[in-house]
């Protein structure tokens, strides 16, 4: 049994990064590749020739479809055999390769593993703050070599923001501040709120303010693999609460952790924000800063991860700062018990 859920939707790619010539990405364990047809609607299929199994992202796009570099067979969008080889093998269109279904919304493309039926587009989270008018959105990607659920578990644990992220947004006061964790169906929930505090220097440059600030970190993960943290800072005596926070300057952290193996996952990371939405300059930069903190996440996962291999006789521990993420791991865990269960039960 894999690690991760099936009969889900996973980003496979920003949209940006999809276009007429194909991407090569394992996901969940299977590798894919995806372009554009000239229509520019999204194809994804498994990156293997059903001939020789020569990856088809190697391949050359011919209008909406794909020939295989190493002997020409041709595969179409929907992933049947339009020309064979040599004009001598008569086309038999039995000859497919796996395709997927896809989906764009929120600047990504989705893909669903899973049974083909179940995919409903509904299911796709609402990340309202991507789409909203009066905010902007913009991130980037990350390789990370460790399993999924390790980033999972740093980003609803945000104490190491004090060690890890001490020269952007880390500080003392998220150590000393009371974590509130709440379960709602299969979502996690967990808050932390700084009253007085004088913000670290990614925040203070946001808001363009000196003294002391209210701060708020919500961290929100929902299946199968996404932590959204809603943050930000107000001033002081600007009425900002937990609740209702949009006196200062707030952004809705996005990430989405899509397994590529069971020690490797593709990391998508990104912010929309609501302040300074109209300076495409301050998104660069401020895209920049982020891909900042996040490479330093990944450094401490990746050597966390070859800890872990090299220390099979040991296990992780959990202390009440790791709420969140035990919580997330158990709601994963029965969302993958259950799943393969329905599975048994219609075989």
């Amino acid at each position: 049994m894999s690690s991760w859920l099936t009969n889900a939707w996973y980003v496979a790619a920003w949209d940006a990064e999809v276009d007429a010539s194909p991407l090569a990405r394992t996901i969940c364990g299977v590798p894919m590749l995806f372009y554009r047809r000239l229509d520019r609607r999204v194809v994804a299929m498994r990156d293997a020739c059903p001939h020789r199994l020569l990856p088809l992202s190697l391949g050359i796009r011919e209008g909406d479809s794909i020939r295989c570099k190493y002997h020409g067979l041709k595969i179409g969008p929907d992933g049947v055999a339009e020309e064979m080889p040599l004009a001598a093998d008569k086309l038999n269109r039995s000859i497919c390769v796996e395709t997927f279904i896809t989906h764009e919304r929120h600047r990504f493309i989705w893909v669903w593993i899973g049974e083909a039926a179940l995919a409903d587009p509904a299911l796709i989270p609402d990340l309202w703050p991507c789409s909203h008018p009066d905010w902007v959105f913009d991130g980037g990607h990350y390789d990370v070599a460790c399993d999924y659920r390790l980033m999972i578990d740093n980003l609803m644990d945000l104490t190491h923001e004090t060690h890890v992220h001490a020269g952007s947004i880390g500080q003392p006061e998220i150590m000393a501040a009371p974590l509130d964790c709440r379960v709602e169906g299969n979502a996690v929930f967990l808050s932390r709120w700084m009253p007085g505090i004088t913000p670290p220097p990614f925040w203070r440059e946001a808001l363009r303010h000196d003294g002391p600030v209210d701060r708020w970190q919500i961290c929100h993960f929902l299946l199968p693999a996404a932590v959204m943290i809603d943050v930000g800072v107000a001033p002081v005596g600007a009425g900002a609460t937990l609740d209702r926070h949009d006196q200062g300057v707030r952004g809705m952290v996005v990430d989405f952790m899509t397994p590529q193996t069971e020690t490797s996952h593709h990391y998508f990371w990104g912010m929309a924000r609501n302040f300074d939405i109209h300076d495409a300059g301050f998104t660069a930069r401020f895209k920049r800063q982020q891909g900042g903190v996040f490479a330093e996440d990944k450094a401490i996962l990746e050597a966390q991860q070859a800890s872990i291999l090299a220390n099979p006789d040991l296990k992780l521990r959990a202390y009440s700062i790791d709420q969140g993420g035990v919580r997330a791991r158990q709601i994963i865990a029965r969302a993958i018990a259950a799943s393969s269960a329905a599975a048994g039960a219609t075989a």
